[in-house]
């Protein structure tokens, strides 16, 4: 069982929860009643916040390994963004580490330990290397983003924060279910394993909330290079637009951007993950799934200068604000109503209403969406 969130993110938490994913929730029965939070006086930028003076915490400093290279635009430029965040906010000193893939995490993480940093945080970095490491260097702090154990660990000097994504892409499952014009959709995952199917069963259950009889197309990509193989990706999503998939949701980091490309070159829909990729292809993508590493990665940090670091496992998701749409208050993309085709665009009011239900049932408990990361059998 997780732990309660740690007090060094509260702030973090709260902000995340009045800002970023915050919603009205609606009661009409009619979606001609739906009014739009977005439109609200203040509800996409409000007040304009204060400068802050920057403290001088240049005496600590921090190292973190990206799985690989930015420019993904999605999971990694959001780990990357928390970090230059905290260098930005915080006054630490920090060091942003890519290596060009997994075979190089064990060799770049020992590299970061000899300088001697207070924390090095690592990212979507295999647990065996994390376990082996952690337990090595005892006397080195480390928090871990995106790595999943087969049972929580137990390090002194282990942080673990697991962010879980299956509600809020059931919230993208609905959009899914409720604008395919062909009852078919998809989704296209980096590999078929927990971590990955924790968006994708979600979604899957989402979609079959509001069309029972739709199909729901899987393909993995695979391989040496599961998330960074965008030419694999995007031959596996034209081969599920070819069998009658009319949007695909990309679970798949860099690879995902293939699957953007596909569905922008036949006319048909995507739906982007971790970071807002709705501008990417505008009205091609239609909403993203979003999961806030890069809030994670500042706590990481927050936690050292504040002395609040605790070793164990944090589990967070849309109820704490860590998870939720490209369409949510904070935010308020609305590109694909500006871009999208006409007979698409008239139903997202109904859509955005029905997911305002949804989550609101979800967070009270009344939908329960399977997490396949805990359930790996699904």
């Amino acid at each position: 069982m997780s732990r309660l969130v740690r007090p060094a993110l509260i702030l973090v938490v709260l902000a995340a929860l009045v800002g970023m994913f915050s919603v009205s929730l609606v009661s009409a029965q009619d979606a001609s009643d739906y009014v739009d939070p977005c439109l609200a006086e203040g509800a996409e930028a409000g007040a304009e916040a204060e400068a802050v003076e920057v403290p001088d915490n240049s005496d600590i400093s921090f190292q973190i390994i990206l799985p690989g290279a930015r420019g993904d635009r999605s999971f990694t430029d959001s780990a990357a963004a928390g970090a230059e965040r905290a260098i930005a906010e915080l006054g630490v000193d920090g060091t942003i580490i890519e290596p060009s893939g997994a075979q190089e995490h064990d060799a770049a993480i020992r590299r970061a330990v000899q300088e001697d940093p207070n924390l090095v945080i690592t990212i979507a970095v295999d647990a065996s290397v994390v376990e082996e490491l952690v337990d090595e260097y005892s006397d080195q702090k480390f928090a871990a983003q995106e790595t999943f154990f087969p049972a929580p660990p137990e390090y002194d000097n282990l942080a673990l924060f697991n962010i879980l994504t299956h509600e809020n892409s059931y919230l993208a499952g609905i959009a899914a279910g409720m604008l395919t014009r062909t009852k078919v959709v998809g989704a296209v995952g980096g590999g078929d394993f927990p971590g990955i199917n924790l968006f994708i069963v979600g979604y899957e259950e989402g979609v079959k909330s509001v069309c029972a009889d739709c199909t729901v197309l899987r393909s993995y990509v695979g391989g040496a290079e599961p998330f960074n193989d965008p030419v694999r990706a995007k031959e596996l999503s034209l081969g599920l637009f070819s069998q009658g998939a009319d949007i695909l949701y990309q679970v798949a980091g860099r690879s995902g951007e293939g699957v953007l490309e596909a569905a922008k070159e036949t006319g048909n829909f995507a739906i982007g993950v971790d970071s807002n990729q709705d501008d990417l292809y505008p009205g091609t993508v239609i909403v993203s799934a979003m999961k806030r590493v890069d809030n994670a990665v500042f706590g990481f940090v927050e936690s050292i200068v504040n002395d609040t670091y605790v070793p164990g496992t944090t589990n967070v998701g849309l109820a704490e604000g860590y998870a939720g749409l490209s369409w949510d208050v904070g935010i308020c993309s609305r590109t694909f109503d500006e871009n999208g085709p006409e007979d698409l665009v008239e139903k997202l009011p109904a859509v955005r209403q029905a997911i305002d239900e949804a989550r609101a049932k979800i967070l009270a408990g009344e939908i329960v969406v399977t997490n396949a990361l805990f359930d790996s059998a699904s």
